[in-house]
This record gives C-alpha cells, sequence and structure tokens, in this order.
C-alpha cells in the first residue's frame, strides 16, 4: 500500500506493501501515480461512479471485490449495476468475473462455503441478497421470498458495504430503514438484521429485524441532522451494538452514535445522553472490526486534518485517510496516515472495506483521483476502486499532522 503525503507518493518500506502491480489496464502514464492496485476505473466523463466498495475471501482464498455505478448515467434509481472481480494472486491483479443489475450499496461476504451479495435492488430500494459457489462467477437470482428477496417490493431501505459478523450462533448486518421521511438524512431510522448461522440465508423468514429507530432533530442540542452506515459490533461487555455514521452541521467535531440491540435481535434503542461518541471520519463511512489479537478494535476512516478545511461540512472533507484503533468502542486513537492527498475539492480516499489477513489488513477503497480524462468530478464522485494492503497494521504509526479542532 502507497501513502500519499502532500505532494509526493512514498512507500513506507518497513511497514507497507508497496503496491502499484497491473490490474484491469497497465498502471502506468495518467494512472502511475493512483496509491494502490487500480481494480476497476470509470471516468467522470461517463456519468458513472464508483460506489460501495466492498471486499471478501472466498473458501478457496482467492479475493473477491465489489462495486456499484451511482451518478446522473447511472440506473441507480431504477435498476442498479453492480460488478465483482477476483484476484488468485493476492491483490496484485484483478479480474472481472460477474456484472448484476437490481444490486446497489452491495456487501460481499463468506459464509460457510458460500460468498454472498446483501444489497438493495436500487437507490431506497428493497433487500435482496445472492449466493455464489464459484469464486464469483455465477450467482442466484433472488425472485421471491424463498431465493432472496429479504423485503417486500415496495420497501425502502438504505446501507453501505459494513460488516457482517458471527455472533452467539447468529450472523448480524447493520441496515437502515428509509421510510421515515423523503429527505436525505432524516428518512434514515436504525435497525439490525439477524438470522441463525446454520438457516438459509436466502429465506425472508429467517432473518429477524429489529425495529427501526429514527432520529430525534433535537438531538446534539438541534444540531443532530441524520446517522446512516451503521457497523454490527460487539462491546468488550459482549452486547451488539449498531456504530453508525453522523452527519452534522457546519463546524462541528465529528461523532459516531451507538445503538444498543437485544440478544434476540428483536429491539434496538438509542440513549442520546450516552450515545454520540467523539470520532474522526465519523461524518463519512467507516468500517469496524474487532481484532482477537491485540483486543483493540480498528477502523479507516476519513478524518480531518487542521490543513484541510477548505469545506465547513465535515462530510465533505474526504482527502485523508487514517489508521485508527480503540480498546473500548468509545475512545478512538488515530495511529496513521494511510493515505493523504493536498487537494480536497477532487481527491477522496472513501468507505473503504476491509479485513483481516493474519498481520496485515486488505482493503478496497473508492479513490477519487487523477486519470488524464479530468479527474474525479469531485472528491465524493469517485473513479477509481483501489486494492490496498497494510502490512503489520498492528505496529504501523506514522506521525500525525494536526486534526481539525
Amino acid at each position: 500500500m502507497f501513502v500519499r503525503q502532500a505532494p509526493l507518493l512514498i512507500c513506507i518500506v518497513a511497514l507497507m506493501l508497496c503496491a502499484a502491480m497491473p490490474a484491469v489496464a497497465d498502471q502506468t502514464g495518467d494512472w502511475a501515480e493512483v496509491p494502490g492496485t487500480v481494480i476497476a476505473h470509470s471516468p467522470q466523463i461517463s456519468g458513472k461512479y464508483i460506489g460501495s466498495p466492498s471486499i471478501t475471501v472466498t473458501p478457496s482464498g482467492a479475493y473477491l471485490a465489489a462495486h456499484d455505478y451511482f451518478g446522473p448515467e447511472s440506473n441507480e434509481h431504477e435498476c442498479a449495476t453492480a460488478v465483482v472481480y477476483r484476484s488468485t494472486d493476492q491483490g496484485e491483479t484483478w479480474t472481472q468475473t460477474a456484472e448484476m443489475q437490481c444490486l446497489f450499496w452491495p456487501k460481499l461476504f463468506t459464509h460457510r462455503d458460500a460468498v454472498y451479495l446483501l444489497a438493495v435492488e436500487k437507490h431506497h430500494g428493497p433487500i435482496v441478497i445472492r449466493r455464489c459457489l464459484d469464486d464469483g462467477e455465477t450467482w442466484t437470482e433472488p425472485l421471491d421470498e424463498n431465493t432472496g428477496r429479504l423485503t417486500d417490493r415496495e420497501g425502502q431501505y438504505h446501507t453501505a458495504p459494513g460488516p457482517v459478523i458471527e455472533y452467539k450462533g447468529r450472523l448480524w448486518r447493520a441496515f437502515e430503514d428509509a421510510m421515515g421521511g423523503t429527505r436525505w438524512g432524516e428518512r434514515y431510522r436504525a435497525l439490525m438484521m439477524s438470522i441463525p448461522v446454520d438457516a438459509d440465508l436466502l429465506v425472508a423468514k429467517n432473518w429477524t429485524f429489529s425495529n427501526p429507530v429514527a432520529r430525534d432533530p433535537e438531538w446534539l442540542d438541534g444540531n443532530f441532522h441524520a446517522w446512516l452506515e451503521g457497523n454490527a459490533v460487539v462491546t468488550p461487555e459482549g452486547d451488539m451494538v449498531n456504530v453508525l455514521r453522523v452527519d452534522l452541521p457546519p463546524h462541528h467535531p465529528e461523532k459516531a452514535a451507538i445503538v444498543t440491540v437485544n440478544p434476540e435481535g428483536t429491539l434496538s434503542s438509542f440513549d442520546p445522553e450516552t450515545g454520540f461518541i467523539p470520532f474522526p471520519g465519523g461524518a463519512k463511512k467507516f468500517t469496524i472490526r474487532h481484532d482477537p489479537t491485540s483486543n483493540h478494535y480498528w477502523t479507516l476512516a476519513s478524518i480531518i486534518l487542521e490543513d484541510s478545511i477548505i469545506d465547513d461540512r465535515p462530510a465533505r472533507i474526504r482527502n485523508t485517510l487514517a489508521l485508527m484503533r480503540s480498546a473500548d468502542l468509545r475512545h478512538w486513537e488515530v495511529r496513521a496516515i494511510v493515505l493523504q492527498h493536498p487537494d480536497v475539492k477532487h481527491h477522496g480516499f472513501q468507505y473503504v472495506d476491509w479485513l483481516f489477513e493474519a498481520d496485515h489488513l486488505i482493503a478496497v477503497c473508492r479513490t477519487a483521483y487523477e486519470d488524464g480524462q479530468g479527474g474525479a468530478h469531485n472528491n465524493h464522485d469517485a473513479n477509481f476502486m483501489t486494492f490496498h494492503r497494510i502490512v503489520d497494521f498492528r505496529n504501523f504509526t506514522t506521525p500525525i499532522p494536526p486534526l481539525a479542532p
């Protein structure tokens, strides 16, 4: 993995593995400076931007990565498109294996002897799931409630590629329904899905949904806009929680929200007095996982440095990706700057999905970067999906510039 520090591209040899291998095209010329390994590229002129990067390792040991398309020329609001890629050489090269319709915000995960894609059909659509048994080549079709259609066709749901975790005999996955209103943010209500580990994941009746918890605009002294893109996480005390991104007004420090879930997965609840925590990067999507070796929680988050404040909305600053850890899920330490570019407007490292691999982290990133074709439309509307590896992540540290106050 490369570290981008303004304005030079450097490799921290002792701690990180350089990864600039050919992917879907030769990574030379205009792409030579793109950090990591390019898996997919979509120029801004296409009007289709790369979203929802996701990664898993199949039972055979292959890596699979997926993304969707959003933007004015995509079909995200009718029947979205998702694409799957495979690597059989630990992420050095990638090949497209499938393109599927009516999949948006897809999350890849592996369970038992199969790989699954859990998603919605379109922007704010019903929840569906597909199964694959051949390393990303062929996927089931969600035709009805017994083959992967998990909610009714009129349902409106929201998500991002967050973790699917196994705990106490069940799989758990955070979601939001989008039926709490009509405007972005205010409509999202936090919920948790779960299913017994031995049940058929394609059968709708096997899944349990908690109640959806609506936001209250009076929280945080009337400054709470929205929560979304939650993570299923087990606390040090052994409780299931949903840790969500929090959207706040301009000039506010970033936070996350912790929603509690009962052991049966039927009841979600939130205490605004204790549920909000300081969280660098909390205004953008993040993935949290617990590492039993270090007994810490880890994440890769798009933090804000003091010299990057050119926009007053925290959610609009995405040019610095950091490795963070926490011992208790409530207090977070920035350990290293992983990717960084001095330009805030057109560069972004965001929506990173990642996995532990022994002493390493493997990750896929929604990357907005120069491509010789006009670059990214903006830092949000990414033109690349890139693969990265952090070697010896538990011991990886860098100097940390001052964070935004």
